[in-house]
């Protein structure tokens, strides 16, 4: 096939057949779905208004709409694999962009597609020579709400009042219609909202292919969903652990009609994905515990909501099965610490306290499971241990997979760092921490290990909105990954950890946490852990969102470092795994040490070359190590290889080895 040439009006895209071939490829599947349901697509009227939401894009960054409310503009443009007028739209995309480099106005694309996977978009945007975030509308709520009819519908948002401003091509030329319309609309658009004009031309009449959204042509049936049969059994599996009465939920979902009363907030936690309150992409990775919800149940719950949220024939069985949460989770503990009270005044800053407890058990044991319970859980925020649990809302018990353990020596001492946080009031907060151990008779076969990725040379410019820190650490051998647990502070914004391979400069995503929440931390278990070969780097990359925009911001003006405090940052991932010849009476200490020893290449070589550049050397050992660079560099060639790390590794891992006997989070 020769290359080919689409002429637009004045533009002219040349495509080659290689990249038809791509589209094609990427594309002939989704795009198959939009052309076979135009039969039963419809179009409707677009939003006036634009309602909050959060989406994921191709490369698992997530995005809130009312992140945004600074911008000028916001535009939006429907998005299909594998589409002709994508391909049109392609050229004026990449000009709009351009223009737009240096403003706050923000672009996105909008991909209603059920099914339609990352690759593909990925895929699609690189045949287009795209890079432009599409938000992934799996569940097609967004497009729903926003009225997107037609592929390359561009709307632009006014997030003055969030009122959809302007809707139709993005220029007369991309209408679809026959004629010589060259008016840019979009770009009219924006400049009227950024000259704070009302726009003059709100709606232009689009003729591209329907998509299809056929929960909204069914939209009249909603009042039909069943809250006995649909939405309570979603509800109970999904919600009803945490929002029962003494749970961490705020209200207790045991009733119908507390369902009813809560409804909004419902819809809106939904729509946000601030509830569940699990992180992980779901597009990346599988985890035991997922409480995502499947794209089907969160449109009924919606679809349900914006019915009424009627409560129709039959029982109620949230009423019927309801029951206070337990006192412990996994049932009563074989064993109980119990950490000193402490005080937690009514306001003011609450440095670490780090508890320290002596085991007064007489014999070791090796423990499965622990379970952490505050008496006041808005009293504390934290909780991190050497190895017998750890604490955040939402994430109170480690479950060991079977047949691993940690052991817990007699008269070991229990270390812990408590992060107390006043609240307005003041209380006595008494911690115990629940442990569950092996039977005698049938210890486990493998020893659980733990490590810790902590890079401590992080530095955050002021004013940044998308900071990325690197940190990685190399398994020496063989091993198996089990969990994974990052954690920053209040400016934590995203976290990717991904598998780099020996001989590959490809990154496998392993665990994508588009969105952090400082107040919601967990451990994610892999339903099938993973297999590490020797020489495999487990790589983290953290986003930090040091603006004025980031509302959990204390100081936008600072540069930040790493630090302890919740002002302060950290890139801290512990990690839970074994290695493969290692069990419980087999030791590897020395597997151990030389990961341990991994540790100060990782955090400094941020291109992944394995060494290290005077221009990549900062944080806190700085101005040491430069000073000391041409005693460490012994072979003088400008570069600090791992066998020159000796020294480095030993200040390294004497500080990191200090905060993990601290901060292991029960790993």
């Amino acid at each position: 096939m020769n290359a080919r040439t689409v002429t637009t009006g004045s533009l002219r895209l040349a495509m080659t057949s290689v990249a038809i071939a791509a589209l094609v490829a990427v594309g002939v599947a989704a795009y198959g779905q939009i052309a076979g349901a135009n039969m039963v697509a419809a179009q409707v009227k677009p939003a006036d208004r634009a309602e909050d939401f959060r989406l994921t894009d191709q490369n698992s960054r997530g995005y809130l709409l009312s992140y945004y409310k600074y911008a000028p503009a916001i535009v939006i443009v429907s998005h299909a694999t594998g589409s002709a007028q994508m391909n049109d739209a392609a050229l004026t995309l990449r000009n709009l962009q351009a223009s737009l480099k240096g403003s706050d106005t923000q672009l996105f694309l909008l991909n209603s597609t059920p099914g339609v996977t990352r690759e593909a978009i990925i895929a699609d945007m690189r045949a287009l020579n795209l890079d432009i975030p599409v938000l992934m509308d799996e569940t097609q709520l967004v497009g729903e709400s926003l009225g997107v009819s037609r592929i390359a519908q561009a709307l632009v948002i006014d997030p003055k009042t969030w009122k959809v401003a302007y809707s139709g091509p993005i220029s007369g030329r991309l209408s679809g219609k026959p004629g010589n319309d060259t008016t840019d609309y979009v770009v009219d658009a924006i400049a009227a909202l950024s000259a704070g004009k009302a726009v003059k031309v709100t709606r232009v009449a689009l003729d591209t292919p329907l998509l299809a959204f056929p929960n909204r042509d069914a939209k009249t049936s909603h009042a039909n969903i069943s809250y006995e049969k649909d939405v309570s059994p979603i509800l109970a599996k999904n919600c009803v652990a945490c929002h029962s009465e003494g749970g961490i939920g705020p209200f207790a979902m045991n009733s119908y009609e507390s369902v009813k009363q809560w409804s909004g907030m419902i819809r809106e936690s939904i729509r946000t994905d601030r509830m569940p309150p699990f992180h992980a992409d779901p597009h990346v990775g599988a985890f035991t515990g997922d409480m995502n919800l499947a794209a089907k149940d969160t449109q009924t719950l919606v679809h349900w909501i914006e019915a009424g949220a009627p409560r129709g024939a039959g029982s109620d069985p949230l009423k019927i099965n309801a029951k206070p949460a337990p006192a412990w989770e996994l049932g009563e503990p074989d064993f109980v610490i119990e950490l000193p009270a402490y005080a937690v005044p009514a306001s003011g800053v609450v440095d670490y306290q780090n508890p320290a407890v002596k085991n007064p058990m007489l014999e070791g044991r090796w423990l499965r499971a622990a379970t952490v319970k505050p008496s006041d859980r808005q009293a504390v925020h934290h909780l991190l241990s050497n190895g017998v649990g750890g604490y955040a809302v939402g994430a109170e018990t480690s479950v060991y997979p079977q047949g691993t353990g940690t052991w817990v020596a007699p008269g070991q001492t229990f270390q812990f760092q408590m992060h107390y946080t006043p609240y307005g009031k003041e209380t006595v907060e008494k911690t115990k921490v629940g442990l569950y151990f092996y039977p005698k008779d049938a210890p486990p076969e493998i020893m659980r290990r733990s490590a810790v990725i902590a890079n401590a040379g992080i530095e955050i410019p002021p004013n940044t909105a998308r900071h990325e820190e690197i940190a990685y650490i190399t398994f020496p051998e063989k091993a198996t990954l089990y969990s994974v647990f990052p954690h920053a502070h209040y400016r934590g914004d995203s976290m990717h950890v991904s598998v780099l391979k020996p001989g590959s400069d490809k990154e496998e995503l392993i665990l994508s946490l588009p969105k952090y929440d400082f107040n919601w931390q967990r451990g994610y278990d892999f339903k099938t852990p993973i297999k590490l070969e020797p020489g495999t780097r487990l790589v983290t990359r953290y986003v930090y969102d040091n603006s004025k925009n980031n509302p959990a911001n204390p100081d936008p003006t600072i540069k930040v470092t790493w630090g302890e405090q919740s002002w302060e940052e950290m890139q801290y991932t512990a990690l839970g795994f074994r290695w493969d010849d290692e069990t419980v009476a087999n030791r590897k200490d020395d597997y151990q040490k030389r990961l341990e020893e991994s540790r100060a290449m990782g955090i400094m070589d941020t291109n992944l070359d394995g060494k290290v550049a005077k221009t990549e050397v900062r944080g806190r050992m700085a101005a040491m190590l430069l000073a000391n660079w041409d005693k460490a560099d012994i072979d003088k060639d400008g570069y600090l290889a791992t066998s020159e790390m000796t020294a480095i590794n030993q200040v390294m891992n004497s500080r990191i080895r200090e905060a993990q006997a601290q901060q292991s989070i029960g790993q």
